[in-house]
Parts: C-alpha cells; structure tokens; sequence
C-alpha cells in the first residue's frame, strides 16, 4: 500500500522557511526541526523543508526555471488572507481572481516558491470550465 507521508520543500533556511509557513497554516513548526530539516505537520503528512546548499529559486513561470511545485490554500476571505501573507514575507506574482471574486492569486514565499490564494468554494468543474456559484 502506497501513503504519502511527505513533501519536501528544498530551501536555503529551513528554520525561515518553516517558519513562514507555520505562520501561513496556523501550525507549529514539529518539535527536533533544525537547520537541516524542518516540519510541519497535518495529520499523517509532513510538509518539510530540507536544506539545500546551492539552492536557485524557480522562477515560474519561466519555462527554463520551472516552478517544480506549488501549493493552493483555499480561503473564505482573500482579501485578509492577503493582507497576512505579504506582512509575513510572501510576494504577490499573478491575479486571477474575476469581478465576482472567485479565482486564485499567485504568491512566491520568501526563497520564491510559488502558492496561490484560492476562492473557489462552491465552484463546479466541469470539462468546459469552471462554473461559478450565483451572487447572493
């Protein structure tokens, strides 16, 4: 039986990095984390962070410097989500939240990984698009 356990993360500071994404999720950095392996936990999954000497941030969506991975956080308020992440060091790359304001906007952290905001809670997909609830 396969069952993922983790994801890691490469960076140049894992304390820093593991840091800002406790402060992102709300969950503490794991306990025995150092300077060579970070963690945060969800449950069985471990979302970790491994130092890596001659680190070079991807520079999505740059082809030649791909983004190698991203993360979605879905959030109820955008705008508020926002707001902490960019005090917390994330930088805003891309929007793509429409008028009605569902979408997703892309952030990079502060070593330049990529993660996006997403407003998209009762959203249908569909093999034509997305197909967004009505204003209430």
């Amino acid at each position: 039986m396969l069952r993922l356990t983790d994801f890691i993360i490469d960076c140049p500071d894992t304390m820093r990095l593991a840091a800002f994404y406790a402060a992102v999720t709300g969950r503490p950095v794991k306990e025995g984390s150092d300077e060579e392996w970070a963690g945060i936990r969800f449950g069985d999954i471990e979302l970790a962070f491994i130092r890596v000497a001659d680190y070079r941030a991807p520079r999505w969506p740059d082809g030649e410097h791909p983004k190698q991975f991203h993360l979605d956080f879905e959030v109820d308020d955008i705008e508020a989500e926002q707001r902490r992440v960019l005090a917390l060091g994330a930088t805003l790359a891309q929007d793509f939240v429409g008028p009605e304001g569902y979408g997703w906007r892309v952030y990079t952290d502060p070593v330049g990984h990529p993660f996006c905001l997403c407003r998209n809670r009762g959203v249908t997909w569909t093999d034509q698009g997305p197909v967004w609830p009505e204003p209430a």
